[in-house]
């Protein structure tokens, strides 16, 4: 009982120095720092930086090739129906060899 009240207490403990930890790194910076005003008047404004970067002038190959996206969902739905037939075959006779095997969908489990 001693040994789980201590770990209470430190978990606590440290819930609380992660908490001050997180409120200091996520508060904003309120002291100005004293620069002369001849600075200020040469500082220019930033642009605003984009966080994307520019679209590529090169599609990658998959955008490229256009495949319809009816096959993509007959594949996917291909792949669940053996996927639920594998899982069929396990629980009528559960086997350490049928939950090793793989299965013959064409993607990777």
């Amino acid at each position: 009982m001693e040994m789980l009240l201590m770990g209470a207490c430190l978990s606590v403990l440290g819930l609380a120095v992660a908490c001050m930890a997180f409120g200091a790194a996520t508060r904003e910076a309120d002291v100005q720092t004293a620069a002369p005003v001849v600075e200020q008047e040469m500082v220019k404004p930033v642009v605003a930086a984009r966080f994307f970067a520019e679209a590529p002038k090169v599609l990658p190959l998959a955008a490229r090739s256009s495949v319809p996206i009816e096959a993509l969902l007959l594949q996917i739905e291909s792949h669940v129906r053996l996927e639920h037939a594998a899982a069929e075959c396990f629980l009528e006779a559960p086997n350490a060899a049928l939950l090793h095997s793989r299965t013959v969908s064409p993607f990777v489990n």
